[in-house]
């Protein structure tokens, strides 16, 4: 499905209704529960990691994730937002980057290659009344 000349109302004809999804940022850990159909049974896939870049495009907005797999090896993902195979969006924890764009961590290596991630600090109880 290529989206890059639909409007909202062709897009409602092919039965994709507004996704409810968190927000999430580029360098935010997040996991991406995707069905697969493999002959007549459906299953549901995680699929997790640090996102990379967000290409805001509309209705045809995609996010790459990346994740190490097996024997150190790379793996990257491109979803579109508005796709049908995407049932949930989880953020498993924020990271704390400075561009829009990290594609600077596809060379690093081990602890080299690891996002910040960001701390919220609680809310400081009222003082009792003296």
């Amino acid at each position: 499905m290529k989206a890059n000349k639909l409007t909202k109302e062709t897009i409602l004809n092919y039965g994709i209704t507004d996704r409810n999804f968190p927000d999430f940022r580029v360098g935010d850990t997040i996991e991406v529960a995707q069905r697969i159909k493999e002959g007549e049974k459906e299953r549901i896939q995680l699929f997790e990691g640090d996102v990379l870049k967000i290409q805001n495009n509309g209705i045809a907005t995609t996010f790459t994730i990346r994740r190490i797999g097996a024997n150190g090896v790379g793996v990257e993902r491109i979803f579109p937002i508005h796709s049908a195979i995407i049932s949930e969006i989880r953020v498993v924890k924020q990271g704390k980057v400075r561009r829009a764009n990290i594609k600077y961590v596809r060379e690093r290596l081990g602890k080299a290659a690891r996002i910040k991630e960001k701390v919220f600090v609680k809310a400081q109880s009222a003082e009792p009344a003296a």
